[in-house]
């Protein structure tokens, strides 16, 4: 919710004496002396609402996000959209995911493994903020900014399970358990990123992307550790953690679609 107000602040310039000095003064009003212009809320399905008519052409009531960048922002303050298990996820990632697989990148080889220019990623990102995915993207880089949204996640996406229960998981369903603790809508992106992994993992005749090797890639994307040592070893067990868990998926993929968690 925003509400945009004056501030009572006024700036007076005053000019005389010898050296005709100039100085400057800022004096603060009364709480009471704040003019009411405009309610604007974000609706995370609707962008914004209750615009005036004077700034709906700066600001796009269907933008992506309340913030002026998709990446690094809570899911809660970004417009969603649900995926086909009924997941809200950020349009902008479904978007990205859309785009990937028409451009058949789930089937080239080191998907979301290797890596695109730092160029074309910053000129993609820039489009990103604004709703967009430009065309003519190689797939590579779609991939990496995927794996760059969760990096950037606040809180980062498993980091509000205790890292010795993660570790301790010995089993597919010993994982689905565990991700029942996650807040409601870091579960849906999980299950929408296991899913994804899942898709890649089944074209690895082609991508050379098995499900170790995807989970793999994305793991260090999934927590943010400090300290680079620790985050070293504990990408290896989240790497275990993902790995059953896309196996899971794998194994689901004739069931009728629900949350896998």
């Amino acid at each position: 919710m925003v509400d945009m107000g004056g501030t009572g602040e006024e700036e007076e310039t005053e000019v005389g004496g010898a050296g005709e000095q100039q100085r400057t003064e800022m004096e603060i009003g009364w709480p009471t002396d704040v003019r009411h212009v405009a309610h604007v809320t974000f609706d995370r399905f609707h962008g914004f609402r209750g615009l005036p008519v004077e700034l709906q052409p700066e600001v796009d009531g269907k933008a992506p996000s309340a913030s002026k960048t998709v990446f690094g922002v809570s899911t809660e303050s970004m417009q969603c959209s649900y995926d086909s298990r009924g997941n809200s996820i950020p349009t902008i990632l479904l978007q990205m995911q859309q785009r990937l697989y028409h451009q058949g990148g789930l089937k080239v080889e080191g998907i979301f493994r290797i890596t695109a220019e730092d160029s074309q990623e910053q000129y993609v990102r820039d489009h990103l903020n604004s709703g967009l995915v430009p065309d003519g993207i190689d797939v590579h880089c779609l991939a990496g900014l995927i794996k760059a949204w969760f990096r950037e996640l606040p809180g980062g996406l498993l980091d509000s399970l205790p890292a010795d229960e993660v570790t301790q998981c010995q089993s597919e369903d010993d994982c689905a358990r565990l991700c029942t603790r996650l807040p409601p809508a870091k579960a849906a992106l999980l299950d929408w990123a296991v899913n994804l992994m899942a898709d890649v993992a089944r074209e690895e005749k082609a991508n050379k992307m098995g499900t170790r090797n995807v989970a793999m890639v994305f793991a260090p994307n999934m927590t943010q550790t400090v300290d680079p040592l620790t985050a070293l070893k504990y990408a290896v067990q989240v790497m275990n953690f993902l790995n059953m868990l896309i196996e899971r998926a794998l194994k689901q993929t004739d069931q009728p679609p629900q949350q896998s968690f």
